[in-house]
């Protein structure tokens, strides 16, 4: 497979280096990117040829939400390796969230057992609970009782959040992802974690839902802004009356024009999470517009 090399350079004033390549990482991987190394100016981050897409790119420098930052990039193809052989090889420290849910590599595990306990292969650096925003949308899964429950992921990346459902009581889930690396990585992960007999994960956008032609209890996106309140109406179309909309993968500047966008949509806030600058929304079904 091959890989392209984009290499972004960032000047600082008044903002963190460090906090930058974060952001950079997490809006770029959201266009395809798979891997970031840092470097002394910046980051590298990995992509396949077939899905570098440079507006993308020029659109993430255009709206990138520290002011006192000032990105460039540079592309050139990259030369062959496992771009995920340092991560695959280290893992990853536990997480614990909240009280009662650990995710681990398999090798690092944590010191006390937990009512849920997930394993995530150390494939990519995504999606294993590092991140803000996937800890506050666990945190805001496990909150209420998923007993009985069916939940759909979009965007599941490596099915942690399906997985932690299943294993809170949910009886059944359901996970989309325009990847097709995530989509296979979600169901071994749901098999190693032995919830595969209760999981899907399918190929494709939040279109899919109109073939799906199902409702859930719960409906859960971690991703970025654009595309949340381009899918928002279709994520309500796959709500159950009463059912849950958790959504992350945003800023907190961000919030009230989901909120507003959310409750046009015939949402009512519910619950809001914030950590570092990143943002947590819960909302409940209802009177979904029609």
């Amino acid at each position: 497979m091959e890989y392209y090399e984009v290499e972004f350079n960032i000047s600082t004033n008044s903002c963190s280096l460090q906090d930058a390549r974060d952001i950079i990482a997490a809006m770029a991987g959201e266009s395809g990117f798979e891997a970031f190394e840092e470097t002394a100016c910046g980051t590298k981050g990995y992509v396949q040829t077939s899905m570098l897409d440079r507006k993308a790119i020029e659109t993430l420098i255009d709206n990138f939400p520290m002011p006192g930052a000032k990105i460039s990039y540079t592309v050139k193809k990259a030369e062959y390796k496992d771009w995920n052989e340092q991560w695959e090889k280290e893992g990853f420290e536990p997480i614990v969230i909240g009280d009662n849910c650990c995710i681990h590599d398999g090798r690092h595990l944590p010191g006390q057992d937990y009512r849920i306990m997930v394993g995530i292969d150390a494939k990519l650096a995504f999606g294993t609970g590092n991140h803000e925003t996937t800890r506050m949308v666990v945190a805001s899964l496990l909150e209420s009782s998923m007993e009985g429950k069916s939940m759909l992921d979009c965007g599941c990346g490596t099915g942690i959040l399906a997985i932690i459902a299943l294993k809170a009581g949910a009886t059944k889930a359901v996970g989309y992802d325009i990847d097709e690396w995530s989509v296979e990585n979600s169901r071994h992960n749901a098999e190693a974690n032995g919830v595969i007999d209760h999981f899907t994960a399918l190929k494709g956008d939040a279109s899919i839902i109109n073939e799906i032609k199902e409702k859930f209890d719960v409906v859960a996106a971690n991703i970025n802004r654009n595309i949340l309140l381009a899918d928002l109406a279709m994520l309500c179309s796959a709500m159950n009356d009463g059912a849950r909309l958790i959504v992350s993968g945003f800023y907190d500047e961000d919030t009230i024009m989901i909120r507003q966008h959310a409750e046009a949509l015939g949402l009512t806030l519910a619950n809001a999470r914030h950590e570092n600058g990143w943002a947590c929304l819960e909302f409940i079904a209802t009177a979904i517009a029609g």
